[in-house]
């Protein structure tokens, strides 16, 4: 029983195991696209819309099957144009995804621990003071097409430097101020809103462009509300608030391990250490496409054995015998023409003459009906003989 089960899978071979982990990669990329874009709910739509149409092209359901392909070709135009600025993203992630980490690999500079307690003291006093301030940490991705405005700085990090931007009376204390390394390259950026609101709930204008960025990047921004005069995080598209220093430090220097960790020789394991689900959905995902896309298109033979049926006789005339009753019919297809095959699809109809004795007949394509998708091969046995005889008159039944 081990030996069937396994047997699919000894199909694929090196060239398929390449595709399936290419398929897992992209559709994986896919995954996590759609939960930083919030368009997990459209891609599901679109996954159930395209089950029905398969559905409809399995069944014959031919009207049904013509609207839907007419609405994919209009629904692809319209993804396009709606989420015409996620796409770019995922397509700038996939080109220069080799590019950007070997790069910022080189550029990237731990922040020291007196760094990271320069971060906490300063937002720690802001908060206290309630002087409102949103900085913004980079990270490994590319994030200046989502930044606007803003003035060059380059000066060290330091806690004058960043109590005189988030003054009252500074010009740009409103806009945000981004840390690169070690220094404050630039102050009084606007960053994208976020639409979210079931996320954001009664929070600011700060929250809603910390959470906007890192719902486009994985930039790591640090929130001071004026009004309650509390530090929130956002990363990833989620906020985490802070109730002590201390968490405040220990989240910065996890960010900082996480995109640029040191040369580990374990390194190679991350990967396989996060997003599980996620993981599972899309290897399930592509070894399924592979069975049906691939493996399903190869040809395969398939014999089934159907009854035979016949035309309706006159009054007086019934069958007495079909020999043989069934016979086996072979017929060839692509793989997956037989996943959903029923046996009642196919059927053999045997015209009968209007007269009494044996009857034979050689079976061929114009005594079968079975599906356009299937071509047959052979008919064993190909010559049936079906005795007709009078049929038994009712005694009628005498009257009380």
């Amino acid at each position: 029983m081990l030996q069937s089960l396994l047997l699919p899978f000894k199909e694929i071979g090196f060239s398929g195991f390449l595709d399936i982990i290419f398929m897992t990669l992209l559709i994986y990329t896919l995954l996590v696209w759609s939960k930083r874009t919030r368009a997990a709910f459209v891609l599901t739509g679109i996954l159930i819309v395209a089950g029905v149409y398969l559905l409809a092209r399995q069944f014959s359901l031919n009207l049904t099957a013509a609207i839907f392909e007419q609405f994919f070709a209009v629904i692809l135009i319209a993804l396009v144009v709606i989420f015409q600025g996620e796409l770019r993203y995922f397509f700038e992630r996939i080109a220069v995804w080799s590019l950007n980490r070997r790069i910022l690999r080189k550029e990237m500079v731990r922040l020291t621990r007196e760094e990271v307690e320069i971060l906490v003291r300063t937002l720690t006093d802001l908060a206290r003071d309630r002087t409102g301030a949103l900085v913004v940490i980079r990270g490994s991705d590319m994030m200046v097409r989502h930044l606007e405005g803003g003035q060059e700085c380059g000066g060290r990090l330091s806690e004058a430097l960043l109590k005189s931007l988030f003054d009252s009376h500074s010009i740009g204390h409103d806009g945000a101020v981004v840390v690169k390394e070690n220094l404050i390259s630039k102050f009084s950026v606007q960053l994208p809103l976020s639409k979210n609101m079931k996320k954001l709930g009664n929070r600011g204008t700060r929250h809603a462009a910390a959470l906007g960025l890192t719902e486009l990047c994985d930039a790591l921004c640090v929130v001071v509300s004026e009004e309650r005069g509390t530090i929130s995080i956002t990363r990833n598209g989620e906020f985490t608030e802070i109730d002590k220093p201390e968490q405040l430090a220990q989240i910065l220097e996890e960010f900082y391990r996480d995109i640029n960790p040191k040369n580990d020789p374990k390194e190679w394991e991350r990967p396989f250490q996060k997003n599980w689900r996620d993981k599972l959905i899309a290897l399930s995902l592509s070894v399924a496409l592979w069975f049906v896309l691939v493996n399903g298109s190869k040809t395969a033979y398939r014999t089934l054995s159907i009854p035979i049926e016949y035309s309706d006789l006159p009054a007086g005339l019934e069958v007495d015998a079909v020999l043989p009753q069934n016979v086996d019919v072979t017929f060839r297809g692509v793989r997956r023409s037989f996943y959903f095959i029923r046996q009642n699809q196919i059927e053999i109809s045997v015209p009968l003459k209007p007269e009494k004795g044996p009857q034979r007949v050689r079976l061929g394509l114009g005594q079968m009906s079975f599906p356009k998708n299937l071509v047959l091969e052979t008919i064993e046995p190909n010559l049936v003989e079906i005795v007709v005889g009078e049929a038994e008159k009712e005694t009628p039944k005498p009257d009380n």
